[in-house]
């Protein structure tokens, strides 16, 4: 067959290959952004009760009523932002498909998104598989911030849409009410989209507010917010997320919605909608996960590591340049298999593959696991 990719240059993702590497040399798996602690036995059993309950067809296209009501809920307690169940709520499979789905909905052909590096990796391919171009801009090192003049010389009269991600995977920096009454600036301007991922929205550290476009109303008129169920409530593999929009821009989302998946499971939606009447259940997300990058922190002292700044998500990035000139891919693959903790190369982020001789670890894991993963990394 005569094969033509509308991808070519895409292979299996780093994720896949670091974790496939950790299982073949026996490493410690730091790189996969996943907890390997248990789910609260709570909700298990409210999924449980749901499904003996006998809720295991369809739900509804948007998503199940009762989850849209009490996200509305949690989403005014949190950003004192009116949103309609009805009409404004989508429930997705995963964070990755609202994504997608909002770039399918209004991404044409030839149409320039803005994205700033390093990026999630889904990005740029949900970009280009929709017909458009993706302007990558780099983030500066070592902060990771956003230069706003460069942005303002990147937009032309054929950019549709922005991509922030707050706090930042794999950096782990956070956007300032400065970045956001930028952002809204110049999307008012230029008559923008704002696509912000802020799946990590819980898992902010050192007293920062989350500075969501939902804190901001006239940017919240024009952006499309995305968020995890799977990383709030330590559950990856459920791949439940919502997008939250105004009711012009949900309408289109939900026209791609619908024949991407359709729906999303059932159980797990009714689930869910009960657990979050709980506000215990998601409100110190923050200072557990601050708790555990910090105990990564201390035990990785007297390495030759150098921590970068990380004020939220649950990955922290550690500069090896005292260590090793090795590019950052290499140096990934010798910690994994010499020294059997397995990260992710930062290069592997960047559009341009710029190499800050830097690896993301993540630390969403249990003391058992980091306490070996420390006791390597200390002694190198």
């Amino acid at each position: 067959m005569n094969i033509k990719s509308r991808l070519p240059d895409i292979s299996t993702s780093i994720f896949a290959i670091m974790s496939k590497m950790a299982a073949d040399y026996g490493a410690i798996n730091l790189s996969q952004g996943f907890p390997d602690f248990q789910v609260d036995p709570v909700v298990i059993d409210l999924i449980h009760k749901q499904m003996k309950a006998g809720h295991n067809q369809y739900a509804p296209m948007p998503g199940a009523p009762a989850l849209r009501n009490i996200i509305a809920e949690v989403i005014f307690k949190t950003y004192n932002h009116k949103v309609s169940p009805e009409t404004e709520i989508t429930i997705s499979a995963g964070a990755t498909e609202a994504l997608y789905a909002a770039i399918a909905a209004f991404v044409h052909l030839g149409d320039e998104v803005i994205v700033f590096d390093p990026a999630y990796d889904s990005y740029n391919p949900a970009i280009r598989l929709n017909g458009g171009v993706p302007v990558h801009i780099n983030l500066k090192y070592p902060d990771f911030s956003i230069d706003w003049e460069e942005v303002k010389s990147r937009i032309t009269s054929r950019t549709r849409m922005i991509m922030v991600n707050t706090p930042q995977n794999p950096s782990g920096a956070v956007l300032s009410s400065q970045d956001l009454k930028e952002l809204e600036s110049l999307t008012e301007e230029h008559d923008l989209i704002v696509l912000s991922d802020e799946v990590y929205e819980r898992i902010i550290f050192d007293n920062i507010r989350h500075e969501s476009v939902l804190h901001y109303p006239n940017l919240a008129k024009r952006s499309i917010a995305v968020f995890s169920f799977g990383k709030t409530f330590h559950a990856t593999g459920w791949k439940v997320g919502y997008a939250i929009a105004p009711e012009a821009l949900t309408r289109e989302i939900r026209k791609t919605h619908q024949f991407i998946t359709f729906s999303v499971n059932t159980p797990v939606q009714l689930a869910l909608a009960e657990y979050m009447q709980t506000p215990a259940h998601y409100e110190n997300l923050g200072s557990f996960y601050q708790q555990k990058r910090d105990y990564f922190l201390q035990g990785i002292k007297g390495s030759s590591f150098e921590p970068m700044p990380c004020h939220g998500s649950y990955f922290q990035s550690l500069s090896y340049k005292n260590i090793s000139t090795f590019p950052d891919r290499q140096m990934a693959e010798e910690l994994t298999i010499k020294h059997k903790v397995a990260s992710v190369p930062v290069s592997v982020f960047y559009n341009d593959k710029t190499d800050n001789k830097l690896l993301r670890f993540c630390f969403a894991k249990s003391e058992q696991t980091l306490d070996q993963a420390m006791e390597i990394l200390r002694k190198i």
